[in-house]
């Protein structure tokens, strides 16, 4: 009989089968003690090393061999609850975050330990502060740095410290109060400011800090030091930012690279057996992998790499995974801002996708928000052949074309930033820019409203330009932008103008224009005339808000 220490206690009094085929443990355990391992899986065990499929066909497994491993386990219970000697259980697991560090930084525990028992200590002794220390290394059994420190130890007190979401599970309840020196919150300030109205986090949050929130808000409520047992009224979960990760094949046992397409467009490659290995994204161009930063990566480990190349380049295969240093598929944020500023990298990871919505990140799609920055700054700085920029904000009046696109945009903005449609936000300062170069606008009344919208998206070029404007205070400090509805009322529209049936021209009309009117502007009209001929109309048809009609 052998016995193992490495079964999870999880397992309760559930029975333990060891299957060194499919279990590493079981593998390693049997390969130590030189125990003959039974292959139950056939060509999924390759001998070297445990396969945890649950795909293989069993044998060597009695009235289960021929089933699928993973239809075999139901079968397999039944069998035994038919024959009386196991019941079937259904074990739940729920996560318990381990609630210590060893580390110096954390709200240190006021506990004290007598004879291997923890006791509170009592309230005349708090409040416990960490001590200063010359040293942050590990104690000398491994604890944390507080067991360096005799006047700590010969207290006994507890040398491990709480996590950093301890002291983040109340925080934001000491922001209701932050000058109290009695206690976190007076009571009519909790009353006053009630729930954080809006908590937005990472899933990753939910078994650590929302936890550890919700748990100490119910227990100060039942204190009655607060009034509510909720922390939070609404939360929003941001999505991941993915990688976009790149790889090569390698032809197996060889130090040969067939580009992607061949792979799967030439039947030369096919059966063959190719190592699909993480490449650095950073050396790749969208899809094309500079070989020879390739060939020099890993201290030269590729350096007598050859490349089956497909057009010249060497296009590699792509897969959106986590992003990880282990895959390659990182970009390190302070290279991108060091080339194109803080206010693009920021605007673009807005610009990915929706803020609930985990996205993969493409370095080469930040090009097109850079862009637009550029083209907001020539609104106000002119480029000219010499290089020099000279500045055209004017102080004219704006006309009722730039205000109606100015209030459009304010209506669009506003609606998509209180729903956190930050993307559509930033689609909706392009399509502003876009319009407000059509119409050659520099007006300073439509162009400092247009910084003050964009100060939360791009906050340090719309800080320098309001500054440029003329401003003293900070573009954050501006009032937003009041919303006038009458700029938003359609008082014209473009018709389609057809004669006998057939679209020659489009005119701009007035809504409020009457049929005889419109009869005369139309009639008027270069292009009508000319496809008119002289001829007298039998009739002209006005469909209003559509189209008019000439009948010749």
């Amino acid at each position: 009989m052998w016995i193992s220490e490495y079964v999870l206690a999880g397992y309760g009094t559930g029975a333990i089968m060891a299957v060194p085929c499919g279990d590493e443990r079981d593998f390693k355990f049997a390969k130590h003690f030189d125990i003959p391992i039974t292959n139950i899986i056939g060509d999924h065990f390759n001998g070297e090393e445990a396969n945890p499929t649950k795909d293989a066909v069993l044998q060597n497994s009695g009235f289960l061999n021929g089933i699928v491993m993973r239809d075999a386990m139901e079968v397999a219970i039944k069998a035994i609850e038919e024959k009386g000697i196991g019941t079937r259980k259904i074990n739940y697991k729920m996560r318990d975050a381990a609630f210590s560090r060893q580390r110096y930084w954390g709200e240190p525990f006021p506990v004290k330990w007598v004879n291997g028992v923890a006791y509170a200590l009592d309230e005349e002794e708090l409040a416990l502060t960490l001590p200063e220390v010359d040293s942050y290394s590990p104690g000398p059994e491994g604890e944390g740095p507080l067991a360096n420190i005799p006047e700590w130890t010969s207290k006994n007190l507890e040398t491990n410290t709480m996590p950093g979401y301890a002291g983040s599970s109340w925080y934001f309840l000491r922001y209701m109060d932050p000058q109290n020196d009695n206690e976190f919150a007076n009571r009519k300030a909790t009353d006053y400011w009630n729930q954080v109205d809006l908590y937005i986090g990472g899933t990753e949050h939910a078994v650590g800090h929302l936890l550890y929130s919700r748990m100490w808000t119910k227990a100060l409520c039942d204190l009655g030091h607060i009034g509510f047992d909720e922390p939070f009224k609404r939360l929003v979960n941001q999505g991941m930012i993915q990688g976009s990760s790149r790889f090569v094949y390698r032809i197996n046992g060889t130090n040969q690279f067939v580009s992607y397409s061949l792979i799967s467009n030439d039947t030369e490659y096919e059966g063959k057996l190719l190592d699909k290995i993480h490449v650095d994204v950073n050396f790749v161009d969208g899809v094309e992998l500079n070989t020879q930063a390739f060939k020099k990566w890993k201290n030269a480990e590729f350096a007598d790499a050859e490349f089956i190349l497909e057009g010249g380049k060497y296009i590699c295969g792509t897969e959106t995974e986590k992003m990880s240093k282990t895959k390659y598929n990182t970009v390190n944020p302070d290279d991108l801002v060091e080339k194109y500023g803080a206010d693009t990298f920021r605007m673009y990871e807005m610009f990915l996708g929706p803020v609930e919505m985990s996205k993969p990140w493409d370095t080469k799609g930040i090009e097109g928000v850079h862009r637009f920055l550029k083209k907001l700054w020539r609104l106000f700085y002119k480029e000219m052949n010499s290089g020099e920029s000279v500045w055209q904000v004017t102080t004219d009046a704006p006309t009722d074309a730039e205000l109606k696109v100015l209030h459009r945009a304010i209506k669009k903005i506003e609606e998509d930033t209180e729903r956190f449609s930050f993307n559509t936000g930033v689609s909706g300062f392009m399509i502003l820019v876009n319009e407000l170069t059509d119409l050659k606008c520099h007006k300073q009344d439509i162009l400092q409203a247009m910084l003050i919208m964009l100060a939360p998206y791009a906050p340090h070029i719309a800080e320098e330009l309001w500054r440029a404007v003329g401003n003293n205070t900070s573009v954050i400090d501006a009032a937003y932008p009041k919303l006038e509805e009458k700029y938003l009322v359609e008082t014209s529209k473009e018709y389609p103008i057809s004669i006998n049936g057939k679209m020659r021209t489009t005119m701009n009309i007035s809504l409020s224009a009457e049929q005889k009117e419109i009869e005369e502007m139309v009639l008027k009209n270069e292009t009508v005339q000319k496809w008119v001929e002289g001829k007298m109309p039998k009739k002209i048809i006005y469909v209003k808000n559509k189209m008019v009609n000439i009948v010749v």
